[in-house]
């Protein structure tokens, strides 16, 4: 399975399904002509149209697959010749936690990705504006960000993004060009909705569970094995676990992250600029925070 899916630009091209899809739609009528055309056979049409079921439910459940549609998961080609990487927080803005990712940030003079929760972003306005105004971007991870989402329909989805892409837009100025799902989960219905929103999907490369452990030790570890050029981490400045010092873990573990990208000279840089995918802001943001 080859999981590097760069989303293509945008074209005038009709949505089409993923392979997977197709394959599921034609599988459903041909089940459907074998139970009317040989009733007796009816058990194994049941049993095949569970087997698709159960293999759609996989692909849902597994965030870095591109079986439901176009997924990036790694930079494009001539970001890897860059030795670009992309670090990605998610969950916020949160007002204690985001304003010390920036300084950190900012000390090692790197760039990075915010996919920011609609409803906070619209709860701390200023604080979206000065992650903004430092050099970094801001895409969308749901208005709302309920575990149900990934249930929804395509209404459910086109509202849960589409508002999203809203506030966030009315506040930074920016439309935001990517979209992650809670926990990557999703369904079907996703990918159509995103053609129609014209945003793309971006998972991960590697995670490290910032969000259930508190050892920022065992933290780095998972995310630098195997560490390469290319890569799109996961971190959290929202929901990030607290370690025995009530601590918010990444604000031990990315200085120590940044650190060990410079000895790798990898070169942090924010997904819109490692894709060549942006959209610039259509008017300066207002009341920029320092």
């Amino acid at each position: 399975m080859n999981h590097f899916a760069v989303p293509l630009p945008l074209s005038r091209e009709p949505w089409r399904p993923a392979p997977l899809i197709q394959f599921s739609l034609a599988l459903h009528v041909a089940t459907l002509a074998l139970i009317v055309f040989s009733p007796s056979l009816w058990l194994w049409g049941v049993a095949v149209v569970l087997f698709d079921h159960i293999l759609l439910f996989a692909s849902s459940m597994w965030p870095r697959s591109s079986l439901l549609g176009n997924n990036l998961v790694r930079l494009p080609p001539a970001a890897i010749q860059r030795r670009e990487v992309t670090l990605t927080f998610d969950d916020g803005p949160d007002p204690t936690v985001t304003p010390q990712v920036l300084h950190i940030l900012a000390k090692h003079q790197v760039h990075g990705t915010f996919f920011c929760i609609g409803e906070k972003a619209a709860a701390y306005p200023d604080l979206c504006r000065a992650i903004v105004a430092q050099g970094h971007t801001i895409e969308n991870h749901g208005q709302r960000h309920r575990h149900h989402t990934a249930l929804s329909g395509f209404r459910g989805w086109k509202r849960e993004i589409g508002d999203a892409q809203e506030t966030l837009e009315q506040i930074t100025g920016r439309r935001p060009q990517f979209f992650r799902p809670l926990a990557g989960l999703r369904n079907p219905f996703l990918d159509p909705v995103l053609y129609r929103l014209g945003i793309r999907l971006a998972t991960w490369t590697r995670r490290g569970y910032d969000t259930r452990c508190d050892n920022a030790e065992i933290v780095l570890a998972r995310l630098t094995k195997n560490l390469a050029a290319g890569d799109i981490l996961l971190l959290h400045d929202g929901h990030s676990a607290r370690n025995k010092q009530d601590t918010p873990v990444i604000l031990e573990l990315l200085p120590q992250l940044l650190a060990h990208l410079a000895v790798c000279n990898l070169h942090p840089v924010p997904l819109s600029a490692s894709t060549g995918f942006d959209n610039p802001p259509k008017k300066p943001a207002q009341h920029e925070q320092p």
